[in-house]
């Protein structure tokens, strides 16, 4: 599977691999939010938790990937 590396986005200062047609982002935390990253034009605010070592958005179909240095998350 080939990696592509997209530029940042406004307001997002790291640039995002893609794997195929999936926008691929790498988080330290199993707790996350996402709203499209596209401002007016994204979608609402969904919190998402990472159970194994991905997840993805329901809205906008990122694909969030919990990286293998992340420390353990402790939250509720």
């Amino acid at each position: 599977m080939q990696v592509q590396t997209l530029p940042a986005q406004s307001g997002d200062p790291v640039p995002h691999p893609r794997l195929g047609h999936v926008e691929t982002v790498i988080v330290q935390s199993r707790v996350l939010s996402c709203d499209g990253g596209l401002g007016a034009l994204g979608h609402p605010r969904v919190w998402l938790r990472i159970a194994g070592h991905q997840t993805f958005c329901p809205y906008c179909s990122r694909l969030f990937v919990l990286s293998p240095d992340a420390g353990e998350d402790t939250a509720h």
